[in-house]
């Protein structure tokens, strides 16, 4: 489903260079094919905004070659933002009312960085939780991320998210646990996802709150589930939006820390995802690292183009294919204006007909 540069947002050229199909709005305009509305609530850091843009958009934007796709950004004015920040969501993203006005087809939500110990704690939580609301009445289907996972299982079921007791990061092997749900059809049954968190929704308060789990992995937990109507929300824990480099940027900004002395430890590696050889030469970094610090001298750059070069990306192809069905669900479920979530004939309380069956 091409992508439509129906606005100035710099993604768009980005993801053209990368060799993305990207349709000019005159083009777009000139054919025949019921276009798809879809709204992104972007809570990340003024410094991941556009690369959180660029990731949900390549990840929607790839998924299918058929249909077109308008991308309608948004955030919320609770978040704080510095200059640049606001700079970009002025010129670039809408206004939620506009977009409400219009009307949406399929909504996602991505994560943010949290400040307090409860999530109804922190600012954006009122607004955001009126965007559910808003959501789950007027939008076919909602995508939440991570944090906006979190957020919606306490929000809506009033299931809260437990501390790990350290950072689950890595890349770590899933398996399908329900093979007849629609988002899942023609997926591998066993596939990777990223997962980046300091805290978790277990299983059994997704069945508590009687949620359907469908992808699970034995060490990271739940990564994929739906709502009780199996479609209406759909929720991530992992990151299968991340780039082949994310985690190796997380990893980076960590060993910054630890170099200007914001965290006592040095970070360890991330699961699953660095080779033996990068491993060899990030150990050797750190010593060079340990050694600078010592002496009060200039610490080394961070190797990263030698670790660019040995990563792999074990999970982006069934990340397309589960938001190709996604897409392909909302497409045939949606109602041809986009102010009404579901066909006439649909039932919003099961509009897959499995609930019922």
């Amino acid at each position: 489903m091409p992508l439509v540069a129906h606005s100035e947002l710099p993604t768009f050229s980005r993801l053209k260079q990368e060799g993305q199909t990207v349709l000019p709005s005159d083009y777009a305009l000139k054919q025949d094919i019921r276009a798809m509305h879809i709204g992104l609530l972007n809570m990340m850091p003024d410094a991941a905004l556009a690369a959180t843009e660029r990731q949900f958009c390549r990840l929607v934007g790839e998924s299918n070659q058929i249909a077109q796709f308008y991308i309608h950004p948004f955030t919320l004015d609770a978040l704080e933002r510095g200059p640049q920040g606001r700079a970009h969501v002025a010129r670039y993203y809408e206004p939620l009312e506009k977009i409400q006005e219009q009307g949406l087809d399929a909504l996602i939500i991505t994560g943010a960085n949290v400040t307090q110990p409860d999530l109804s704690l922190e600012p954006f939580w009122e607004p955001l939780a009126q965007v559910i609301d808003w959501a789950y009445a007027n939008v076919t289907s909602t995508l939440c991320s991570c944090l906006a996972t979190h957020a919606v299982m306490q929000f809506r079921y009033g299931q809260t998210r437990s501390p790990l007791g350290f950072k689950r990061w890595g890349v770590y092997p899933h398996r399908v646990v329900d093979r007849t749900h629609p988002l899942v059809a023609g997926v591998n049954t066993r596939f990777d996802v990223p997962h980046s968190r300091f805290n978790h929704i277990s299983r059994k308060q997704f069945e508590a709150a009687g949620l359907k789990v469908l992808v699970e992995s034995e060490e990271a937990g739940v990564h994929l589930a739906v709502s009780e109507d199996e479609f209406r929300i759909v929720f991530f824990q992992g990151h299968p939006e991340y780039d082949i480099i994310s985690l190796l940027k997380e990893y980076k900004r960590e060993v910054a820390r630890y170099a200007r002395g914001e965290r006592k430890d040095y970070p360890p590696f991330v699961d699953n995802y660095f080779c033996p050889r990068s491993q060899a030469i990030l150990e050797e970094y750190r010593d060079r690292l340990d050694l600078a610090l010592k002496r009060g001298t200039t610490p080394p750059d961070f190797p990263e183009q030698l670790i660019c070069e040995h990563l792999d990306n074990t999970w982006h192809d069934t990340a397309e294919a589960v938001i190709n069905n996604w897409m392909g669900n909302v497409y045939q479920y949606t109602h041809i204006d986009r102010k009404k979530p579901f066909r006439d004939e649909v039932d919003p309380d099961d509009p897959l007909g499995r609930v019922k069956a």
